[in-house]
């Protein structure tokens, strides 16, 4: 959510990061997906079944048993890179922007290593407008953009967040009357 916390002349705008329902469900669904695969394939090699649920005996190793290990390995994979995302909690941070010491700074967690933390801090000056990019259709793309000299647009929403059009507005006439500057795209 883009709820706003006041502190003196700053205002702090959460975003959040890859903890969502929908990742721990597609996290855990892949993995256990993946290893089915895997050890069905697994078990066509050997010969007798790995999972006592499943009936192999039907699946040749060649051709089947090595289709499915390989989807089964890439499912796995998948499983562990999605909740690798939620354990590290990758995109959370927060937009601030303080009017007293004129600057707004885009804060965010990315992969582990050297370069983690993803921190900018750009001058109130150079802001020169809010753009929202709206696209209805198969894929639908709402997203709010801080537009800043030199044609720089830094994004504000996180890539994929469901939001309502009303909110993405909202938020959109928050920060231009914040800022004092035009809305673009609407």
């Amino acid at each position: 959510m883009f709820h706003m916390q006041l502190k003196q002349t700053s205002v702090r705008y959460p975003i959040e990061g890859a903890r969502r329902i929908s990742n721990y469900i597609w996290g855990t669904v892949m993995f256990i997906g993946g290893l089915g695969f895997f050890l069905t394939g697994l078990s066509s090699y050997f010969g007798f079944a790995l999972l006592p649920f499943i009936h192999t005996d039907t699946v040749q190793f060649f051709p089947q048993g090595i289709v499915m290990c390989f989807y089964g390995t890439v499912g796995c994979i998948l499983g562990a890179y999605i909740w690798l995302s939620v354990l590290w909690n990758l995109g959370e941070g927060f937009n601030e922007i303080n009017l007293e010491r004129g600057y707004i700074r885009i804060f965010r967690w990315g992969f582990p290593g050297k370069h983690r933390k993803i921190d900018f801090q750009y001058p109130i000056g150079d802001v020169e407008g809010i753009r929202l990019d709206l696209q209805e259709g198969f894929t639908n793309r709402r997203a709010l953009y801080l537009k800043l000299r030199g044609n720089r647009e830094i994004p504000l929403t996180r890539v994929g967040q469901p939001i309502t059009i009303q909110e993405l507005e909202t938020q959109a006439a928050e920060l231009a009357k914040l800022l004092q500057v035009s809305i673009e795209g609407l």
